[in-house]
């Protein structure tokens, strides 16, 4: 059994975060374990509140976890503060944690803010040099970069920017971009690689972000790489969304057990 950690928030909506990380491992046949930074109160509509866990905490989450059960991969999503970030990145180090994929969360898809300016200077300061791959979508991609994104020749120059930052990989989303398809594109400092895919229509899109980046640490857990993981999360988002179980008025969440007809 393939191991993978999600260090992350909660979701009481259960589309994103903690909850679409956990589902989105058993559904490719890997035991999730998880580090809670932030406990959200959110529905498909918008995030009410949230409460960070102390950084201690998590900390001891991360230990708990890599002492006893390990982990093949890992990923991070809500890091809320600078101070959550910071230990992050000293346990990934700590733990020697392998294949890290950072999913920089900045903005729920409500747009409400989960990580303010300090964690995200945290987070290009002290969290990307360990990442193997960061997975910005085009709003957190301009962030990280600091620059707008509105042509391709942008959105390469912006996985420049970022993979100069440290990581070893970067994969920018293309669900933001202005497009008639999806198009994700890899940068491993040498070459960009686009993989091109059928948007699916419909407002059943919570999660994606965090799916995207659970399902990539889930084949790196199993062994692929991300050059072969993305055509296959592509496929299973694609599928998540088309088989949405309808549910909330806003942005619902996706079907993350569709292969399984649950």
């Amino acid at each position: 059994m393939r191991t993978a950690l999600t260090i992350a928030g909660s979701d009481s909506g259960a589309g994103a975060g903690i909850q679409a990380d956990l589902k989105t491992f058993a559904a490719h046949g890997v035991y999730g374990t998880t580090a809670i930074t932030a406990v959200t109160a959110q529905n498909t509509r918008s995030v009410l509140s949230f409460d960070e866990i102390t950084p201690g905490l998590v900390r001891q989450q991360i230990e708990a976890v890599m002492s006893d059960i390990g982990a093949d991969a890992a990923k991070t999503g809500m890091l809320p503060s600078a101070a959550i970030v910071e230990t992050v990145a000293s346990a990934i180090a700590d733990f020697d944690i392998p294949f890290v994929v950072v999913d920089p969360v900045m903005l729920a898809k409500s747009g409400d803010g989960l990580a303010d300016d300090d964690a995200v200077a945290a987070m290009k300061a002290s969290l990307l040099p360990k990442a193997f791959v960061v997975t910005p979508n085009i709003p957190e991609a301009e962030r990280l970069s600091g620059m707008a994104i509105a042509t391709d020749d942008d959105r390469k120059e912006a996985a420049r920017r970022i993979h100069a930052l440290g990581p070893s990989l970067v994969v920018v989303k293309g669900g933001h971009f202005e497009s008639t398809g999806i198009i994700d594109l890899l940068y491993d400092g040498h070459e960009f690689i686009e993989f091109r895919h059928g948007r699916v229509p419909g407002r059943h899109t919570h999660g994606t972000g965090c799916t995207f980046a659970a399902a990539l640490a889930a084949h790196l857990a199993c062994g692929r790489t991300v050059r072969d993981a993305i055509p296959l999360i592509q496929e299973y988002i694609a599928g998540a969304i088309t088989h949405a179980p309808e549910l909330g008025e806003g942005n619902g969440p996706m079907n993350h057990f569709w292969k399984r007809g649950g």
